[in-house]
């Protein structure tokens, strides 16, 4: 089974982890020009964490700037990303308003893929993902647009069984990249990640995402041939979540394990 996906010119699951920087300015201006110092880098794809973005909720200014972001970044994947204050982000908007933005950008098709945050208003890491996002899935899709599935714990690390199964929950409610980021508060805690990953590579079809958050989980970041995670976030500059690399060190250390490990 391939555990492989094509996203533009990047192929997710395959060869050497892939790197992605995120743009976290507030106006077009500043955003526009982050995206013109990224593609000086040697990034994979770009995330735009919309939420830090001032004009988020006027529809036809966000799809005006993404459809600039996109011009800038030319054949470069983009992820779109809203991340929601409960989840680690600067926003906290009704579902209603999530789901109208997230459906705007991926019928526009300027974004190749865009981030949902699977367990709304749930923190129980053993549910299921939500009715809601599992919906807005199937919208985003039948606009053929892949999706991210997301979650995040920012206070501590659940269980290596409870991340296996948030990520198989992401998987069934349609997730095409399944998401887990958690914080650490001991080196066992960032063990649990990298096994939780290697459990959940042996058993799914598709790629996914782990992350350990922080200085201390610094490590689970460059560990994605061990782990199985298809890609990790690199900075460029302003981070957007604690622990993340700059992006040109990040690719160095990939491409070296990498290469390593290929013998």
């Amino acid at each position: 089974m391939s555990k492989s996906l094509k996203v533009r010119n990047v192929e997710l699951g395959a060869g050497v982890p892939k790197t992605i920087v995120p743009i976290v300015a507030k106006t077009k201006a500043d955003i526009l020009a982050k995206a013109e110092e990224i593609t000086r880098l040697p990034a994979d794809l770009v995330e735009w964490r919309a939420d830090f973005y001032e004009d988020l909720f006027n529809t036809s200014k966000l799809l005006e700037t993404l459809k600039e972001l996109r011009k800038v970044l030319g054949d470069t994947p983009i992820l779109f990303t809203i991340r929601t204050r409960p989840e680690g982000g600067e926003v906290a908007p009704s579902f209603d308003d999530y789901s109208r933005v997230n459906l705007a950008v991926a019928k526009s098709g300027d974004a190749d893929l865009v981030d949902v945050e699977m367990f709304w208003g749930n923190t129980d890491w053993n549910a299921k993902a939500s009715e809601n996002s599992a919906k807005l899935v199937e919208e985003i899709h039948a606009a053929k647009c892949l999706v991210v599935g997301s979650r995040h714990n920012f206070s501590a690390t659940p269980s290596q069984s409870e991340i296996v199964e948030t990520l198989k929950h992401q998987k069934e409610a349609g997730s095409d990249v399944p998401k887990a980021a958690v914080m650490p508060k001991s080196k066992e805690d960032v063990i649990a990640v990298i096994a939780a990953s290697v459990e959940f590579g042996n058993i799914t079809d598709r790629p996914f995402l782990t992350i350990s958050m922080g200085p201390l989980g610094m490590m689970s970041r460059v560990a994605c041939e061990l782990s199985g995670s298809c890609m990790t976030f690199g900075a460029a500059g302003q981070a957007s979540a604690p622990g993340q690399i700059q992006v040109k060190d990040l690719k160095d250390m990939l491409t070296l394990i990498h290469t390593a490990q290929q013998g």
